[in-house]
């Protein structure tokens, strides 16, 4: 799948299914990213030390290499020679886990079981409003409904509300809440959780 989000000096963008070669390129958008999905009153420190143990170059080799996880990404194509964005890039990525959650706060909210979950959505901030994360999700839902599992679900901090409106205009429901580590710290985080059509019987969107 492709899309033009009209990026100043890029080309097409593809989401695709990532590889151990894009292990660098994900942490640099994990860099980014994963600041901005935070309460405003966390600890810079403890952001750094996240990134360093969950979402380094090294952790998404793992990722990439581990059967029951899929990551999506927005490859940029047809970069200019020479563009400051450069080559290697990417706009965002997404993080299919096909085991099933242990969390008995999670597992009491569900309604919907086997299910897949969307453990990690972002969209670099330079596509934001370009329609990257709509195109994102869609792909990724599609991924999911091939799994033939009923359901998917997600945990977003209750702090964010740009992509709680998001998740909610893709048919996710509050159905629970949890608890997130970050540092010493426990975030609350709302539970959500969608149905996924069967494989083959249409738009997922």
């Amino acid at each position: 799948m492709t899309f033009v989000t009209g990026t100043p000096g890029t080309g097409q963008q593809t989401i695709c299914e990532a590889t151990p070669n894009d292990a660098v390129a994900l942490a640099e958008c994990a860099a980014v990213t994963f600041p901005l999905a935070c309460p405003p009153d966390s600890r810079p420190a403890d952001i750094e030390h996240f990134l360093a143990n969950h979402l380094s170059a090294e952790r998404f080799i793992e990722y990439l290499e581990d059967p029951d996880r899929t990551v999506l990404c927005i490859r940029e194509t047809g970069v200019p020679e020479g563009s400051p964005d450069g080559y290697g890039r990417l706009g965002g990525y997404s993080m299919l886990v096909r085991t099933q959650p242990t969390d008995p706060d999670v597992l009491a909210a569900l309604t919907l079981s086997p299910v897949m979950e969307l453990s990690k959505f972002y969209v670099h901030p330079d596509n934001h409003g370009r329609g990257a994360a709509g195109a994102l999700m869609r792909e990724t839902l599609a991924h999911a409904s091939r799994s033939g599992f009923p359901g998917i679900w997600l945990g977003v901090n209750q702090e964010n509300h740009r992509a709680i409106r998001f998740y909610d205009r893709c048919g996710f429901g509050r159905v629970g809440v949890k608890r997130f580590q970050l540092g010493d710290r426990f975030e609350d985080d709302f539970i959500l959780e969608r149905s996924l059509p069967a494989a083959g019987s249409g738009s997922v969107g």
